[in-house]
């Protein structure tokens, strides 16, 4: 007789600020339905179009099941099953053989990312136990770290910001560089909320008409990489014309003279205009709104930041409310992330003391050249792969591939899924689902601290990452006490800062999802007082010009672009930008059946100009390409770029691509201005006809 089901309050483990609660429906241990929680404050009960069908993932035919050795080439994806005692066995040998050899155990590198957003199945173990071997050190870049850097110089620590459940009563919300449609969905409801109840304007500024430009009031669309000076631009109308908020300045900022002197001498209209693209009187009518339409809020995201000058364009358009007095206002101000007003105590969660002094650190970002033995240090002589796929989102991919192929190079990847990087493992470690296993988790888009609970058993042989991480510490003779269960795990970090003060395991598990210690109408900066080393708003950062950088907010062109590089746009004269398609996150999603359906066959968004001068047209295939490599798609006209702009939406998994290749064939492993961030979007590439390709050919 079948049991009565039991609801279960789980987490989406994805790396998006939405973080949100989901109800797990269980029926004899097998979870039968998934619904948003129509009680979580930010869920408000929908979930977006990939999460809606987890169960599908769950249950998938295709998740890896049992560990697994390769008996085929590297990059063939052939393994024959193997128990988890030789898989262990295997790794704590080959893990112990290099750490005793010459090159040491600096030549052992994690790699990993935000797969799962949990604290400890994310950072927790994995950090210590790598730590604790004496590993070299992998800094975390691929996404956020310049935009964080450049923010906090001007705000401070934290990268506090506006209450995103305030955001309903603005009147003037502006999403730049971010796609807020598809990548933060439940904050659109909330824009859409506030043009309902207040009226407010929606803008997108961003170079490509994406979903959220399409919807919004208003799309500004500047030449990419461009924002920065745009922003700029703002400060000298906002100056000129007496939009200042002066009592704000004198109270809340430095620096605000030397930035005022800067922009009225350097950056007027026609100037921005020149370098942006963005005509005169939209520069000048956006600064009045800005300004006059209060509360005001700028939705920063990492679109960007993701070009060599990102760090500082965030910086950038981060001094605009302090100049415009919006931080007075609920709502108001600028939004990057929530994720530092948590904290969290992660220093005890991955014993940073553990790893020895002068161990190096390699940047993700530059994967390739670590593999090539191109960085200070040993050459890397054993790779461990998790919560990402670095064969399909790593940039430049050919270096990265050709790394990954090397013999000599022992690989483990622990997955769910048989990725483009598992082809190339030596050793395969089947991976939990989030309802799997336990996890606590905050935000960077809302103030709740979650619960995960383990709601079904593992599926086959699977296993969490802590669970691994300890299996191999034991292996390797390391502290038990180092590695502890997951409930005092989560102790040790809710044992953090005054916003999670007495919040209690106990009360997480009974209640799912509890607010931080933050007042109900909350405006971090009302009152002009900033965690900054000067306790104000800095304009201009003595910090900075320490770290050798503009102490002022300035405008840093792209490295590949046509203004600053006419010599490279005369082989390759298009900007290509390759953000998330609405059907995957990152490449999460992208080999599941359903999700590439719905994406449909990579796309190139082209204008017609550069179209016609090809000798293309809609649905035609097309060869993108530079010296790094190349990867194909069809041509799609949608008017959502302007001439010298191409749209690559993705990221597709290589092994389902035209080609075997994605847009990373074509990126660069160039870092931004500070941070060490990617710079995705710094991409001039020229595209043909693909050879041998009709417009009717279907998807491989």
């Amino acid at each position: 007789m079948a049991s009565d089901p039991i609801v279960r309050k789980n987490v989406c483990p994805l790396d998006c600020p939405d973080t949100c609660s989901m109800l797990v429906t269980v029926r004899d241990g097998v979870a039968v339905a998934l619904k948003g929680d129509p009680h979580h404050p930010f869920t408000r009960g929908f979930l977006c179009q990939k999460m809606a069908r987890y169960l599908d993932r769950v249950y998938s035919d295709d998740r890896l099941m049992h560990p697994m050795r390769r008996v085929g080439r590297k990059g063939e994806g052939r393994f024959e099953r193997i128990s988890w005692d030789e898989a262990l066995s295997t790794i704590a040998e080959r893990f112990r053989s290099v750490a005793e050899s010459t090159d040491g155990p600096q030549a052992i590198l994690p790699y990993s990312y935000y797969g799962t957003m949990g604290k400890l199945q994310a950072s927790s173990l994995d950090r210590r136990f790598f730590h604790r071997l004496g590993a070299s050190k992998l800094d975390r870049t691929i996404c956020a770290s310049a935009g964080t850097i450049g923010y906090e110089y001007t705000l401070g620590r934290g990268r506090l910001g506006a209450d995103p459940l305030a955001v309903s009563g603005c009147k003037f919300v502006v999403n730049w560089g971010s796609n807020t449609v598809n990548t933060n969905s439940h904050l659109w409801s909330l824009m859409i909320e506030a043009r309902k109840k207040n009226g407010a304007t929606i803008v997108t500024v961003d170079p490509y008409r994406s979903p959220t430009a399409a919807r919004s009031d208003w799309h500004i669309q500047p030449r990419p990489g461009t924002d920065a000076a745009l922003a700029l631009g703002l400060m000298h109308v906002l100056w000129r014309d007496g939009l200042a908020d002066e009592d704000y300045l004198a109270r809340g900022t430095v620096g605000a003279d030397r930035l005022r002197d800067r922009v009225l001498h350097d950056y007027p209209p026609d100037r921005t205009a020149a370098i942006t693209g963005v005509d005169v009187g939209t520069i000048e009518t956006f600064a009045h709104r800005l300004a006059k339409e209060q509360p005001s809020l700028i939705r920063l995201n990492y679109g960007m930041q993701r070009h060599h000058g990102g760090g500082m364009a965030v910086r950038t358009i981060a001094c605009l409310p302090a100049v415009i007095g919006s931080w007075r206002h609920p709502g108001g101000g600028a939004m990057l992330s929530t994720s530092g007003a948590y904290g969290f105590d992660d220093a005890r969660l991955t014993r940073p003391d553990l790893s020895p002094a002068g161990t190096r650190t390699v940047n993700m970002n530059q994967l390739g050249e670590a593999l090539a033995g191109e960085l200070p240090g040993p050459p890397v002589r054993a790779l461990y792969v998790y919560n990402s796929n670095p064969a399909a989102v790593a940039p430049n991919q050919a270096r990265v591939l050709r790394g990954l192929e090397r013999e000599d190079l022992f690989t483990v990847v622990h997955e769910l899924f048989a990725t483009d990087t598992v082809d190339y493992a030596d050793v395969v470690l089947p991976a939990t689902s989030q309802l799997e296993h336990v996890d606590l988790h905050g935000s960077y888009g809302h103030h709740e601290v979650m619960h995960n609970p383990r709601s079904i058993e593992p599926r086959g042989e699977c296993r969490s990452n802590n669970d691994v991480f300890r299996a191999l510490a034991a292996r390797l003779g390391f502290e038990p006490d180092l590695f502890p269960d997951d409930e005092t795990l989560m102790r040790e970090a809710l044992d953090g800062g005054p916003a999670l003060r007495g919040l209690t395991l106990e009360r997480l598990k009974a209640e799912g999802s509890v607010r931080l210690n933050l007042p109900d109408a909350y405006a971090p900066f009302a009152d002009g007082v900033f965690p900054t080393p000067s306790g104000k708003c800095e304009l201009y950062s003595e910090r900075m010009a320490r770290d050798g950088l503009d102490p002022l907010p300035s405008y840093i062109p792209p490295l590949e672009d046509p203004h600053s590089r006419p010599d490279l746009a005369g082989r390759f004269p298009i900007q290509l930008l390759s953000p998330p398609r609405a059907q995957f996150l990152n490449s999460t999603f992208a080999g599941s059946p359903h999700h590439r359906a719905g994406a449909g066959e990579p796309t190139l968004e082209m204008a017609v100009e550069d179209a016609e001068a090809r000798g293309v047209a809609e649905g035609d295939w097309v060869e993108v390409f530079n010296s790094r490599g190349a990867f194909r798609a069809r041509v799609a006209l949608t008017g959502g770029v302007r001439p010298g702009v191409a749209v690559a939406p993705g990221i597709y998994w290589n092994k389902h691509s035209p080609g075997r290749s994605n847009a990373n064939a074509t990126t660069s492993s160039a870092l931004s201005d500070m941070g060490g961030g990617a710079t995705f979007f710094d991409n001039l590439v020229q595209i043909r006809p693909a050879a041998g390709e009709g417009r009717e050919r279907s998807h491989p």
